[in-house]
């Protein structure tokens, strides 16, 4: 694709939060939960304005007659949350893609079919908990509902073979302190699904000098097999939507802690005989997302 294709490409396909802005301000972002506000289409004429230049200059370019300046590629990379070379690079096409493998309401039918038929009556009672709690949020930078995230968590598990009910029940609430502002203590099931929640809920992260909270939480996280678990299937859904618009800034985090952090989690799984099957899979399934993701930086 040409660089006007590129750019015509990357703004339909952006998203715009109420506030007005792109970028990691207002395109592709998240607010404070994490959670995607409304969406809306990103005009030549709200392109222009966020970079200071006419439409007719934004349209010009997606037509081919002349290319954006240095300093306008610049621009255009930050306010599209892009790279420079997303917008430059002469692409022979483009792939479609999906916000989700599997359809939220059917994994929801799936993990309470399961949890009926296998007597976990706590996993039964967080599907609904979870589903009202998440109401209204959305998966970052997609219209899929929040609770797809818990709902593949859970599904992961069950899919391992796991059967523990305080387990699978902590899959499905593990965001529910964090992003709905419940206490992990007030979460109405046993005093197993609250401490492995508490175990997976951290106070809001800064951009910079995260490691004196991070730190102590994966430790403890380490000391729980069960935590340790459920925090690697977290990982594993979180890593498969680095693409979905995280800047490049977000996604070198993302990577750097999992690399940083992860391996002591899998150690955990791997010394608990009952999910060295789960360690073997998980290992696979992170390190290679990891190695595909630095392959292509």
């Amino acid at each position: 694709m040409s660089v006007g294709e590129n750019i015509k490409r990357l703004r339909e396909t952006a998203i715009i939060r109420d506030n007005g802005g792109p970028g990691s301000k207002a395109i592709s972002g998240a607010n404070a939960n994490g959670k995607t506000p409304a969406r809306g289409k990103l005009t030549q004429d709200k392109l222009a304005e966020l970079l200071g230049v006419s439409f007719q200059a934004v349209s010009a370019w997606e037509r081919g007659e002349y290319l954006p300046d240095t300093a306008n590629v610049i621009k255009l990379a930050e306010v599209l949350n892009v790279s420079a070379s997303a917008i430059l690079e002469d692409r022979p096409g483009t792939f479609r893609t999906k916000d989700a493998v599997y359809d939220w309401e059917h994994m929801k039918t799936f993990v309470k079919t399961t949890a009926r038929a296998c007597g976990l009556p706590e996993t039964l009672r967080s599907v609904d908990y979870a589903e009202e709690k998440h109401k209204g949020q959305t998966r970052s930078n997609t219209d899929l509902p929040y609770i797809s995230h818990p709902l593949t968590v859970a599904c992961h598990a069950l899919a391992l073979g796991i059967r523990d009910d305080a387990t699978v029940a902590a899959c499905l609430l593990h965001d529910v302190p964090e992003d709905c502002k419940v206490p992990p203590e007030d979460l109405p099931f046993s005093p197993e699904v609250r401490e492995l929640v508490r175990l997976l809920t951290h106070e809001t992260l800064p951009r910079e000098n995260r490691r004196p909270i991070l730190d102590p939480y994966y430790s403890a996280i380490a000391g729980s097999p069960k935590a340790a678990l459920i925090k690697c299937l977290d990982r594993c859904n979180n890593l498969t939507t680095i693409s979905w618009g995280k800047s490049r800034a977000d996604a070198y985090i993302i990577v750097t802690e999992t690399e940083e952090y992860f391996p002591a989690l899998l150690s955990a799984l791997k010394s608990t005989l009952e999910y060295n099957d789960a360690y073997w899979l998980l290992k696979y399934q992170i390190e290679s997302m990891l190695d595909i993701y630095k392959r292509m930086w």
